[in-house]
C-alpha cells in the first residue's frame, strides 16, 4: 500500500538481492567504514500503457519495423521499463542488431548517435547474470535518448557487436569485455583497453577476488588486500 492506495503491480520491483557493507562483507574484518551500510538491489518491473511522453510512439514506430521485417515484438521485446523519465527496451540479444538498426535509419526513430554501452553483474540474477547497456541519442528530434539493455547468462556470455551499425562503440565495447567479459560476438578487434593482454579475468565482475600482488618496501613485504581484510 501507498498511504490508503494500493500499490500498482507496474510499481513493484522484482527483488535481485540484499547486500551488508560496501563490497558484502559483514565481520569485523571491513575496514572501509560502511559496515552498515545495506542496500536491496531491485529490477525494474514492465511499464504498462501509456508510457508517457514520446515513448508510445517511438515504441510503436519499431514494432512496426519489426513487424515488417516478419518479427513479432513479443520476440523480440522482453519488456518495456520507464523509470526516473528514462525509456528502456530489454531486447532479447538475438534480435539487437536488426533493433539498433530501425533506431537509427527510420526517419521517426533517428537515434543516430550511440554515446557506448556498459556492463553490470548481477550475480544473484540467475541466467540472466551479465546486462549490456546501450545508450542512443537522437540529434535530429532534439537530444531524445533511449537505452537498449540486454542480457546473457556468465557461463555463454556473449552478445552481438552493434560496431557494424555504430562505429563508434568500438571501444567501448572492447572496454566492457575487459573489464565484465562480456564477448562482443562480430567485433573486429575485441583486445583489452585497460588490463595487460595476458590478465586473467575482468576485474569489475562482483564475482571478482579483490586480491592483488604483494609489495616490498625496505624488506618487509605488504600481502594482497583480500588476505588481511575480508570485502566478500
Amino acid at each position: 500500500m501507498i498511504g490508503d492506495q494500493p500499490v500498482k503491480p507496474e510499481l513493484v520491483h522484482e527483488i535481485i538481492t540484499h547486500t551488508h557493507g560496501l563490497f558484502g562483507a559483514c565481520d569485523a574484518g571491513d575496514t572501509t567504514g560502511f559496515n552498515g551500510l545495506q542496500e536491496t538491489i531491485t529490477m525494474a518491473p514492465a511499464a504498462t500503457r501509456p508510457y508517457g511522453s514520446w515513448f508510445d510512439g517511438a515504441v510503436d514506430i519499431l514494432i512496426e519495423d519489426l513487424e515488417a521485417d516478419g518479427l513479432a515484438a513479443s520476440d523480440v521485446i522482453e519488456k518495456v521499463v520507464i523509470e526516473h523519465d528514462e525509456l528502456t527496451l530489454f531486447i532479447r540479444r538475438e534480435h539487437l542488431l536488426p533493433v539498433v538498426r530501425h533506431l537509427r535509419d527510420d526517419q521517426d526513430l533517428r537515434f543516430e548517435l550511440c554515446l557506448g554501452v556498459s556492463g553490470v553483474h548481477y550475480p544473484q540474477d540467475a541466467g540472466r547474470e551479465l546486462h549490456a547497456c546501450f545508450h542512443l541519442m537522437s540529434l535530429t528530434h532534439g537530444g531524445r535518448q533511449i537505452r537498449i539493455e540486454v542480457t546473457c547468462p556468465d557461463t555463454d556470455p556473449h552478445v552481438p557487436s552493434i560496431v557494424s551499425v555504430y562505429p563508434g562503440d568500438d571501444w567501448h565495447e572492447r572496454e566492457t569485455w575487459d573489464l565484465m567479459g562480456i564477448v562482443f560476438d562480430g567485433h573486429p578487434g575485441l583486445t583489452r583497453t585497460a588490463m595487460p593482454d595476458d590478465w586473467v579475468g575482468h576485474p569489475q565482475r562482483k564475482d571478482y577476488p579483490l586480491g592483488g600482488i604483494p609489495v616490498e618496501y625496505k624488506g618487509a613485504t605488504t600481502p594482497p588486500a583480500d588476505t588481511r581484510r575480508s570485502y566478500r
